[in-house]
């Protein structure tokens, strides 16, 4: 309605042509409707206004021997005046400005109303980060940062980011370093030489160490950076930390190698590859000494719980057509009891990635608790379990060590900032 009548104000609507010849209507139109109602069947009245100024000006005409005599020349009948349209001129064919104003007053107060609805202004400073950033590379172009939020399908049943969320994380600066530094060329983080020669990078072992697990909402700034690991291999680090306080939630350190992604085995580093890598190395120790505890044998024979018939699903594979790192690590705690995932949280956890798992893989997982006290939830302390993820025919693909303390109460049980978990 608005825009209607702005347009009407610039562009005024032509007056209808007078009657031809001063005659009356012929009282139908389109030849069916009577002349005094319209195409809507409505009564189309004459205005009063019109009617009244013809009779008022209309007088009798006086007898002069018998002859009708004009007192006014031109006077026109009640129809020949209704019909008439006023004169053209060029003041009554400017715009109607008070109109205009009114439809720009009204288009204000509704851009208004809906900006104070929608309420876009942030209310807590870390909302100022953007968490969709790639990052950029920071301390003389040696370590990678990021930010990111923590969203409601990252956290786990006991309202904090779960450590596949968290190793999800790690893993998304890694390629985003790669990325930034301009190093990435096909492959799953291959540099140029490495998409010559068909290789590409995977994992051989992996030690990481929790502090403090963040929470919905909260944003963590992840460093990492990588270092030489003897003549063929690289270590990557990453230092996790929360991005409002500064405090440490997360070390973590990973040690890679190159695979041949036809022949699916390992390679030495060719010297053109490790020529554009070798100016991004840091010379410093890992932000976690390195755990050379060998992982003692573990069967069904030894194992406390086993977990049998996992098979990977599509989304689990990367690019690489083998599943993801981070996809075992959920396979792993399969097995582990219910009182050790309900009463606690994983502290830290050393893999050793032995090989790759493929789409038609089928797997167990077995678990072994260390510490046999598990079976009273109140007295339950730090615990120890260690972990073989292997395929059916047994070969061993992950060989692992995890550490598991106590479960800190956040935001009281059954809540959710201030709301009860049933109402979800």
């Amino acid at each position: 309605m608005v825009v209607t009548a702005a347009t009407g104000a610039f562009f005024p609507v032509a007056n209808p042509p007078p009657e031809s010849g001063g005659a009356k209507p012929s009282g139908k139109v389109g030849g069916s409707l009577p002349g005094s109602i319209d195409a809507r069947g409505l009564n189309a009245k004459k205005p009063a206004f019109g009617s009244l100024q013809a009779k008022a000006n209309a007088q009798a005409p006086p007898k002069v021997n018998g002859t009708k005599v004009g007192v006014m020349d031109g006077l026109k009948t009640d129809d020949e005046v209704y019909s008439s349209p006023p004169p053209r001129t060029f003041a009554n064919q400017l715009p109607d400005w008070s109109m205009l104003l009114a439809a720009i007053t009204t288009i204000f107060l509704a851009a208004e109303k809906q900006w104070m609805m929608l309420d876009w202004k942030p209310k807590r400073p870390d909302m100022l980060v953007d968490p969709f950033g790639l990052g950029k590379i920071v301390q003389d172009g040696l370590v990678f940062r990021q930010n990111f939020s923590i969203r409601s399908y990252e956290i786990g049943a006991d309202r904090t980011a779960s450590i596949e969320t968290m190793m999800n994380h790690l893993q998304e600066t890694a390629l985003n370093h790669v990325k930034c530094a301009g190093l990435m060329h096909g492959g799953f983080g291959s540099t140029p030489e490495m998409s010559k020669r068909n290789l590409i990078w995977v994992v051989t072992k992996m030690q990481v160490v929790v502090d403090r697990y963040p929470t919905w909402g909260d944003v963590v700034q992840v460093d990492t950076w990588v270092a030489a690991s003897g003549k063929n291999g690289m270590r990557r680090d990453w230092l996790v930390r929360d991005s409002s306080t500064g405090h440490v939630l997360m070390r973590a350190s990973s040690l890679w190698v190159m695979m041949n992604k036809e022949t699916r085995r390992l390679s030495k580093i060719p010297e053109e590859a490790r020529a554009e890598i070798e100016d991004y190395f840091v010379d410093s120790p890992p932000v976690i000494d390195d755990d050379s505890r060998k992982l003692p044998k573990l069967d069904e024979t030894t194992a406390d719980y086993i977990r049998t018939g996992l098979t990977p699903r599509w989304s689990d594979l990367d690019v690489n057509q083998h599943v993801n790192n981070v996809k075992y690590i959920g396979w792993i705690l399969e097995s582990a009891p219910m009182q050790i995932l309900e009463g606690c949280e994983l502290a830290a956890m050393t893999l050793e990635y032995r090989r790759e798992c493929r789409r038609d893989s089928v797997l167990q997982s077995l678990t072994s608790v260390l510490d046999k006290g598990v079976g009273d939830l109140d007295d339950i302390g730090n615990v120890q379990c260690q972990h073989l993820l292997r395929l059916e025919n047994g070969g061993e693909v992950v060989k692992g060590r995890t550490e598991w303390r106590p479960k800190r109460s956040i935001n009281g049980i059954g809540s959710i900032d201030g709301f009860p978990a049933e109402s979800f």
